[in-house]
């Protein structure tokens, strides 16, 4: 079976990793992936953007890039979107209007209930099978969208959790984000903070950053354990302070208590705080507030990122109430999600 994947996202080409070992060796992708997997058609370093402002600015790329994958679906048996829906539902609809039949798979979908709420009909009508892997998602759409709560992707690669806590802290681990901008903002304040605590630490940085990148991004790290593998390391940890992103749902499932943190640019937040409107921005904050009707853990965003805020909200933490909470979480999550997903490609019926 030939498949058109685009799959932009790193996150998403994990997520991606673990379901390819469960479709059928013969299976082949084409298109947008890490190349790890395939042949893919771009290296995927050249896609990272930041915010609204840095998409305006590759828009131009991005269309040429879109209108790549729609030659290539022609010869394909089915195509496969994850994530990504500033470029996945444009890709979809071209893609249903061209090739009618062309069975159409999106997997983690746009967080139309988030924003964008008009989006929905859309999904219904040019997506043939929807993968959720957010238990109240399907709330949103019709009676009749085919949409599946497939199980979340992360159970598959998190497998150890926290089942007890230290009495007292004694390591913590600083994730100041994956993105350079990101890094940059929060670098500092974790340095301040790191210092105040004077408590063991380990901050995490990506595997990919060279040695110039990491002068360049995190000057001296004095102080400073360093780590690239981010489940051990939070597993290890009896603490963390982590950038906001798809590391803070690893960090609510493992079960480490952390303190969301997230500066983004002015103009990008002004926007993203018009369109969206949640109490939270966190996923464990927004998932865990759906069925618990509360926030698991802090956040902090732009402004009110201080070092002093931060060791506030530390001194104050109820560690085993977090921890109570993440348990909770995934009892909601059930399981991973990639044998269900290889089911819906392979077209096989799950009862």
């Amino acid at each position: 079976m030939k498949i058109l994947v685009s799959a932009l996202e790193h996150s998403a080409n994990i997520h991606l990793k673990s379901l390819k070992k469960e479709l059928s060796e013969t299976t082949e992708f084409i298109g947008i992936f890490d190349r790890e997997l395939g042949s893919s058609i771009i290296d995927l370093r050249s896609l990272a953007i930041m915010g609204f402002v840095d998409a305006i600015k590759k828009l131009r790329f991005f269309i040429k890039l879109n209108n790549q994958m729609l030659e290539l679906a022609k010869d394909v048996d089915k195509v496969l979107l994850i994530d990504s829906s500033g470029f996945n539902l444009p890709l979809a609809k071209k893609i249903r209007k061209k090739y009618p039949n062309k069975e159409i798979i999106y997997y983690i979908l746009p967080q139309a209930w988030a924003w964008k709420k008009k989006r929905i009909p859309v999904l219904e009508r040019t997506i043939d099978h929807l993968a959720s892997i957010l238990p109240f998602e399907k709330e949103y759409y019709s009676k009749n969208a085919p949409i599946t709560y497939v199980g979340h992707p992360l159970l598959d690669q998190i497998t150890e959790f926290k089942e007890s806590l230290n009495s007292e802290v004694k390591q913590i681990a600083f994730m100041p984000g994956s993105r350079k901008g990101e890094i940059k903002k929060l670098i500092p304040i974790f340095k301040e903070v790191q210092k105040e605590l004077g408590i063991e630490s380990t901050i995490i940085i990506p595997k990919h950053f060279s040695k110039e990148d990491i002068k360049e991004l995190y000057g001296s790290l004095s102080g400073f354990k360093i780590a690239h593998d981010a489940h051990k390391t939070l597993l290890e940890a009896d603490f963390a302070f982590i950038c906001s992103g798809t590391a803070t749902l690893e960090a609510s499932l493992i079960g480490i208590p952390f303190i969301l943190t997230y500066i983004a640019r002015p103009l990008d937040y002004f926007i993203a705080s018009r369109l969206v409107k949640l109490d939270y921005i966190g996923l464990g904050n927004i998932m865990f507030s759906k069925f618990q009707n509360r926030a698991l853990h802090p956040e902090f965003i732009q402004e009110d990122v201080s070092a002093k805020n931060l060791l506030r909200a530390y001194s104050e933490y109820d560690r085993s109430r977090f921890l109570e909470g993440s348990k909770a979480l995934r009892a909601y999550l059930k399981h991973g999600s990639s044998k269900t997903v290889a089911k819906i490609i392979e077209g096989i019926d799950e009862d």
